[in-house]
């Protein structure tokens, strides 16, 4: 569900990383990098992105908790799982634009405050809606400001050596934030789902108290007008095409099913909406090169459109994401719904994700510095694909084989480390100046939009599959009715149990032998469908092997400091 590790992604310090490649380090970045490194503020920022972790490892935990307390539905638990980084995905350039212009500061506090009032808001909805449209918003809207602040305020802090070791940290981070579901699933199993959230309410707010300790800094102000017609044409385009995605479960494909909206010329919305957002985004195109040509900064610059490798690392950004989407809405539900894991267990598995994650995201850049980019991202493909084969042979018709569940998350550590170590650096270096500074908000963007079609694609196939398969077997089986039969037809058939499924045909007059074989048809149809989406999400994965041919250079340069930007150490910052 949501259990996904929040992957930070070095960017800002792009603009930088370019230029010391190119030309060496400048003297003003040299001086700062023989000092002391500050540990204070990056323990601070650190915790900032642990706390987008742990609200995504919280609902993932809560999977139970929601369809018991809240009547949720595996379509409303998929959409309680798309809609942050849907909203992330599309506020996040906005975010980014407004750290340049009003102050990374600014930004990073807003966005702290708007994700604990969001948690609030879960820890006391009264239903799903309110959840979903409620407190996922506002927690997705807390990030989209939170994550690039974190980005930005890094180079602003840190320069030469010391920042390489920053974004090293953050970038590991996610192997940190593997301890939090453990902790919140104590928390959830002994109090429940509505003080786990209140928790993580007070966990916000003491990070909002200490970004009070980051160092006084000089940032400076971005001068250009702010985009308020990309801004606007991108995030409704990336909301239409990501809702469209999300609802195609749950809306219909074509025929629209009892829980679409509305119906567009007969048809379910779902699609109708996908297009809509695409024209959009193209129209963004046509718009931001209009933009550019006038000299202004554009939300979408054409650079990263047109130079294949900074494709490339977008793309890898987004797979690492999607990849984690497809974790979240195929493992942790599952492993609770239908093998009947306990939080704390489903916690477990975020620690042995985390570790190699952790290990593999910092070693890599550190002690193996000149390793081949393209080598390293093909490498983590890879095992990402791996990951998702070896847990899909993991699940069990009404269980799970817990040596392949442990084997496959490891595995998942080890992909998601190996691509996130260069994903970024790959960015940096086909990045001139002036689009490098906005490449923070961009890549968070695609990681949102990655995992959003991580849960939306692989959650249709499940859903699709169970539904479609029970339906198309009972018609052909000779021991079940035509009655009975058709009657499925008017069932929406959910992940879950053998017993959760009883209820649900509970309405449907049919004899004890015939309720014994629909109990047993759709128990394999749920085996067939997981394992058919970890299938698919293991190609698309493939899929990334594509765009490495456009990646070059060699390993992580040195990131030198920026000549546009002061630190006083003296207003915060404790150094050892």
């Amino acid at each position: 569900m949501g259990g996904a590790p929040v992957l930070a992604n070095a960017v800002p310090a792009s603009n930088l990383a370019t230029k010391e490649a190119r030309h060496g380090p400048s003297k003003q970045a040299s001086a700062p990098s023989a000092s002391r490194f500050l540990l204070l503020p990056i323990i601070v920022l650190i915790l900032a992105q642990m706390g987008a972790t742990g609200d995504n490892g919280a609902l993932s935990l809560a999977t139970a908790s929601l369809t018991s307390d809240l009547g949720a539905t595996t379509a409303q638990i998929q959409l309680a799982n798309m809609i942050y980084p849907l909203v992330g995905g599309a506020f996040m350039i906005a975010g980014g634009l407004a750290g340049t212009m009003v102050g990374w500061k600014k930004t990073f506090r807003g966005g702290i405050l708007l994700c604990a009032l969001g948690e609030v808001v879960l820890a006391l909805a009264p239903s799903m809606n309110v959840f979903i449209w409620g407190g996922r918003v506002l927690v997705g809207l807390g990030a989209s400001f939170m994550i690039p602040s974190v980005l930005g305020l890094i180079p602003l802090i840190y320069q030469g050596h010391d920042r390489v070791i920053a974004f090293g940290a953050i970038g590991a981070a996610s192997g940190l934030s593997a301890l939090l579901p453990l902790a919140l699933g104590m928390v959830m199993q002994v109090s429940g789902m509505h003080v786990t959230f209140l928790v993580l309410a007070g966990y916000f707010a003491l990070v909002f108290a200490a970004s009070f300790s980051l160092p006084a800094i000089e940032q400076p102000r971005e001068r250009s007008g702010f985009d308020g017609v990309g801004v606007a044409l991108a995030a409704s385009g990336l909301f239409l095409m990501l809702i469209g995605l999300s609802g195609i479960s749950s809306w219909g494909l074509i025929a629209p099913l009892s829980g679409a909206p509305f119906a567009i010329l007969g048809i379910s919305p779902a699609l109708p909406m996908v297009v809509a957002g695409i024209v959009v985004l193209g129209v963004l195109v046509a718009y931001e090169r209009r933009v550019e040509a006038r000299g202004g900064i554009a939300v979408l610059p054409s650079a990263f459109l047109t130079d294949p490798q900074v494709r490339a690392g977008l793309v890898a950004c987004a797979l690492t994401f999607f990849f984690m989407g497809a974790q979240s809405i195929l493992m942790a539900p599952y492993l609770q719904l239908v093998a009947g894991w306990s939080p704390v267990a489903v916690g477990t598995i975020s620690i042995v994700t985390g570790v190699p994650t952790f290990a593999l995201a910092l070693g890599i850049p550190k002690f193996m510095p000149h390793a081949s980019p393209r080598r390293v991202i093909q490498a983590g493909y890879v095992a990402m694909a791996a990951a998702l084969g070896i847990m899909a042979l993991s699940v069990t018709e009404n269980g799970s084989s817990t040596p392949l569940v442990y084997l496959g998350a490891f595995m998942a550590g080890v992909g998601a480390g190996t691509v996130s170590s260069h994903a970024s650096n790959v960015v940096a270096m086909a990045l001139p100046e002036r689009e490098a500074s906005q490449s923070g908000g961009i890549q968070s963007t695609m990681r949102n939009v990655g995992q959003a079609l991580g849960v939306a694609l692989l959650g249709a196939v499940l859903i699709f599959g169970i539904t479609g398969t029970v339906r198309s077997r009972a018609a052909s089986d000779s021991s079940i009715s035509p009655q009975v039969s058709d009657a499925l037809g008017n069932v929406s058939i959910d992940l879950g149990s053998n017993r959760t499924f009883e209820d649900e045909i509970a309405g449907i007059s049919m004899t004890d032998a015939e309720r014994k074989e629909l109990v047993s048809i759709e128990s394999a149809a749920r085996l067939d469908a997981v394992r058919l989406a970890y299938a698919v999400g293991a190609a698309v994965v493939l899929a990334g092997l594509i765009t490495t041919p456009a990646i070059r250079g060699e390993g992580n340069s040195g990131h030198s400091g920026s000549n546009r930007t002061k630190v006083h150490v003296a207003k915060g910052g404790r150094s050892r």
